[in-house]
């Protein structure tokens, strides 16, 4: 029998005897995708951390986090194929889960990468209308909001994403492409990845506007008063953090929300 041959975003090579049918899912806003690309039922697991649609959260069997996982638990369900994420899990992760079955690893780091996961998952798992059909609303949706935001001036933004000590998104990452996509001139965009930032670093850097996300860290407007004796002229913002940060078919909630957060600043 011919073995079904596959590509992930790593370059990795998958052999399947035939197409995966039970899938674990280690990344929240992937279980979101493959439920909005009709394979709820094939998901048998997922983290404890995949929230939407929440009713997932009493219907299928937590395995524990995208960091800490129950090996055990998984082995036992038996999968065919388990879906991470290069920056979610660890490698270590994936080495040890690789012993259980294929770990199709994706790496998300721009709109165009969002685009291949989705075909991708058409691909995997024999549902190519559907991604078809959310790549081109998500094609309309992207042509939409380019229109709304070309008159938009530009703004210099820090987004944090952690504190204690502070982080921020910096260049080459999937938060930094959805900054630059709105117009906002990333601080930090010259350092790599997450880095930490002092205040006397934010001063110099002088941003108009902090983002406090929402995730991972669950910032809230008062940690912005913290900060606000160093920075009078900054405006803080809390954000929600799924938006610039859960790629696959949330990107289309996004743009909408996206939208909305213009016209709350100054």
């Amino acid at each position: 029998m011919k073995k079904l041959t596959f590509t992930d975003q790593l370059g990795t090579v998958h052999f399947f005897s035939k197409m995966p049918q039970r899938i674990i899912s280690l990344v929240p806003s992937q279980t979101e995708l493959l439920h909005d690309l009709g394979l709820e039922m094939q998901l048998i697991g997922i983290t404890k951390f995949c929230v939407h649609p929440y009713h997932l959260q009493s219907t299928k069997i937590k395995i524990g986090g995208t960091k800490k996982v129950h090996y055990e638990k998984i082995r036992l369900l038996e999968p065919d194929i388990i879906i991470c994420n290069k920056e979610e899990n660890t490698k270590e992760i994936v080495e040890k889960l690789s012993e259980i079955c294929p770990v199709w690893v994706t790496d998300i780091r721009t709109i165009k990468d969002n685009f291949q996961m989705i075909s991708d998952f058409g691909q995997l798992f024999n549902r190519r209308v559907e991604a078809r059909k959310w790549n081109d609303k998500l094609a309309f949706g992207l042509r939409n909001f380019k229109s709304f935001i070309q008159d938009q001036p530009i703004k210099k933004v820090a987004y944090f994403i952690w504190k204690n000590p502070y982080m921020v998104a910096g260049s080459d990452t999937y938060i930094d492409e959805l900054l630059q996509l709105n117009h906002f001139e990333n601080v930090f965009g010259t350092i790599n990845r997450y880095p930490q930032v002092t205040v006397p670093q934010l001063i110099d850097a002088k941003p108009e506007i902090i983002m406090l996300s929402s995730e991972p860290y669950p910032f809230k407007k008062e940690d912005g008063y913290q900060l606000q004796p160093d920075l009078s002229t900054t405006q803080f913002v809390v954000v929600d953090g799924e938006m610039f940060s859960w790629y696959g078919t949330r990107l289309l909630k996004a743009f909408e929300y996206f939208q909305m957060i213009h016209t709350s600043f100054r």
